[in-house]
This record gives C-alpha cells, structure tokens and sequence, in this order.
C-alpha cells in the first residue's frame, strides 16, 4: 500500500472534524508533562473540544481550499489542534486557562467562526467570556432595574397604607 493511501484517512478525519468547526485553535505543547497533558485533554473533552496531535503536513491538506487554510502559516514545530462545534471560544478560553497554569502551552493562532486570529488576538479572544455567562449578565442587567422599580413602587404603596 502506498504511503498516500495510508495517510489519506487521516486527512479525511481531520476534514470531517472541520466541517462543522465554528472555531479551531492551534497550540505549542511542547514542554508539557504528561499529567498536564492529561489533564489539558480532560478539560478539553469536558467542555466538547475536540483535541488531537497530528502531522503539520496532514492538516494543510485538509485545511487547504478551507475557511481555515491561513493556519497553514503556524503549522510550524509541535503543534495540537483545538476544534469545537458548539461554542466558537470555548477552545481559546479553555486553553488560555490552561496555560495559566502550566506556561510551557502557547496558543499558537486561530480560526473562529471564519477570521483568522494571530497569537495575541487568540489570547484576547480567550478572555471573552461564554455565550451563556453573556446572556446571563445581559439578562441580569435588565432584571435589576424592573426589580428595583418594582420595590420603590411597592414601598410607595406601602407608604400611603400607613
């Protein structure tokens, strides 16, 4: 069997995790030790990101002719690919958070929801917080007013009752 044959399952794997990807992250993981590998991959896979290693040259030819063919230009030494399908930041953010602990992990760039994003801008998109911390600080916001409207009127009530 030749090479090209044994390689092209993996390329159609990494295709098929980029065909629903709403963002993808690139990292150096070089320097790592195996429980924070480990417990990186744990994180990763509870928060629905898929995380994997493959060869550099494998993942340009499955990114080529995609929304994520400019990563090809970071595709350089060690490199793990962060893929989700759910929440564009999640794979940033668990990342980031990830590297505040073990410094050797360096987010490399990115790919969310169709801009590619350099390593600074990848470590300032991780920052955001999720959709659902979003809406509930936005719904949390409109309650407060309504709430203590509703408390000066029923103060006001209470009031002329006495």
């Amino acid at each position: 069997m030749a090479k090209v044959e044994l390689k092209q399952p993996i390329v159609d794997e990494i295709s098929g995790l980029l065909t629903d990807a709403k963002a993808v992250v690139l990292a150096d993981y070089r320097g790592l030790t195996v429980e924070q590998d480990t417990q990186l991959r744990k994180n990763l896979r509870e928060a629905g990101v898929t995380y994997k290693v493959f060869k550099n040259t494998l993942v340009k030819r499955a990114i080529a002719g995609t929304q994520f063919e400019e990563l090809a230009k970071d595709l350089e030494g060690p490199t793990a690919v962060a893929i989700s399908s759910t929440d564009a930041t999640t794979p940033a953010r668990t990342l980031y958070e990830f590297a505040k602990k073990a410094d050797k992990l360096q987010l490399k760039s990115g790919v969310i929801e169709g801009s590619y994003y350099g390593p600074e801008t990848i470590n300032q998109i991780a920052t955001i917080p999720s959709r659902e911390v979003l809406i509930g600080k936005l719904l949390g916001s409109i309650k407060s007013p309504v709430s203590n409207f509703a408390r000066v009127l029923n103060q006001i009530a209470e009031a002329k009752e006495a």
